[in-house]
């Protein structure tokens, strides 16, 4: 047996990019979750410009994590993934979420109230979701 097989690679990979994108994407969510609890909208700009450089880069790790999967383990992830159907789905809705009204709050003037509220409810979904896939993963499906 080899010292270093190519399943194992790829599985510190994957694993690699998930615990990236959950240490750095938290931050981000957590910016989300506080954002409607922030007391004036100068702070909630301060919080959305403290993100804004690296938002977007840091659910590249996700993806990573979810590609490796699926190119190095289709079998797994064939199974996985119909489990966490509603769950994922969740996480992916939450995220496009709150990625839309990211990128829409700096161009609204008027409707910018709705989109802090939906930056801040992507977020809690996202949130929400992440940690139902992780107790139904633990719990086995």
């Amino acid at each position: 047996m080899e010292l270093f097989d190519l399943p194992l690679i790829w599985a510190f990979i994957i694993g690699f990019g998930i615990i990236m994108y959950v240490l750095m994407d938290g931050f981000d969510l957590g910016v989300g979750i506080l954002f409607p609890f922030a007391p004036s909208e100068g702070d909630r700009d301060t919080m959305m410009n403290s993100v804004a450089p690296v938002w977007d880069g840091n659910e590249t790790w996700l993806v990573l994590g979810g590609a490796g999967l699926l190119a190095a383990f289709p079998m797994v992830y064939t199974i996985f993934l119909p489990a966490l159907y509603i769950g994922v789905f969740l996480l992916l809705a939450g995220l496009i979420f709150r990625g839309v009204a990211f990128e829409f709050r700096f161009k609204a003037r008027t409707s910018r109230y709705l989109w802090n509220w939906a930056f801040a409810g992507g977020s809690t979904i996202a949130s929400f979701a992440q940690g139902a896939v992780v107790g139904a993963y633990i719990q086995g499906f």
